[in-house]
């Protein structure tokens, strides 16, 4: 089983700069996409519904044109859930999960707090019920994988300039310790599993030629529940082509 997750930073955005074209190589079983960044009526183009796949959107209807997420599955799905239960949240388009069998695959997308206080507050709001709910779906028995943008780096090894962002948002150690707090609570971080030494990169800002300089961070996971973590194969993160300022990133689950 393959999955691929990516934060587009808007889906037609991406489709230009050759996302659709690398993605139908890849040959993934389900890709996680998040900020796609438009509504549904305006991906008439069939890319936007690649050949072989069950495709799925959730829009933001608090403000068209921003954030939203969408799942593509070659298999179709026993059930797709597009809320979780609170309106600020759902209806900025942060959240689809397409269910096969005891299998459920989410793509969720945490909110930033880098533009202000206000957002920043929001953050810890979603934070602070996202936990129950993804503890309740430890404790389900089914299998989770949870892809998405979670815009929280976990370590110093999760990005490039740990001591100057210590107050910055996505550093911030109560964001950590939150991330941290789930995988003390049973979640696997499938990436820092794999490579527990790593220091590989999944965004990097627009300015200072960041990317050109690796100077990143790592703020895209899929996080796993333990009998998927057993079945952990490898993962990557794509850097050849640009399509985002995120890059994405793949995991490989043996059968």
């Amino acid at each position: 089983m393959r999955i691929i997750s990516l934060n587009a930073n808007g889906i037609r955005s991406a489709a230009s700069k050759g996302v659709f074209g690398w993605l139908r190589q890849q040959k993934a079983d389900v890709v996680c996409l998040q900020e796609t960044k438009a509504q549904e009526d305006q991906l008439a183009d069939p890319m936007f519904r690649p050949d072989g796949h069950h495709c799925f959107y959730r829009d933001a209807t608090s403000k068209k044109g921003y954030s939203g997420v969408a799942i593509y599955a070659k298999r179709e799905p026993d059930e797709v859930r597009t809320a979780l239960g609170w309106d600020e949240f759902d209806d900025e388009g942060r959240y689809v999960e397409a269910r096969f069998g005891r299998l459920s695959v989410v793509s969720l997308y945490v909110p930033s707090g880098s533009s202000g206080d206000e957002r920043q507050q929001l953050k810890f709001k979603a934070m602070d019920w996202l936990a129950p709910i993804l503890d309740e779906w430890m404790k389900s028995g089914r299998d989770y994988v949870l892809c998405g943008d979670w815009n929280i780096v976990r370590s110093a090894k999760d990005i490039k300039n740990w001591k100057s962002n210590q107050k910055n948002s996505g550093c911030l150690p109560e964001e950590r310790a939150w991330m941290d707090g789930l995988v003390e609570r049973g979640w696997v971080d499938s990436y820092r599993t794999l490579h527990p030494e790593g220091e590989d990169y999944t965004w990097w800002s627009n300015r200072g030629n960041a990317r050109a300089n690796d100077v990143g961070w790592r703020i895209d996971y899929q996080l796993v529940t333990p009998a998927l973590g057993q079945r952990l194969k490898r993962c990557a993160i794509y850097r050849d082509e640009r399509f985002s300022d995120h890059a994405p990133y793949t995991v490989d689950y043996a059968d």
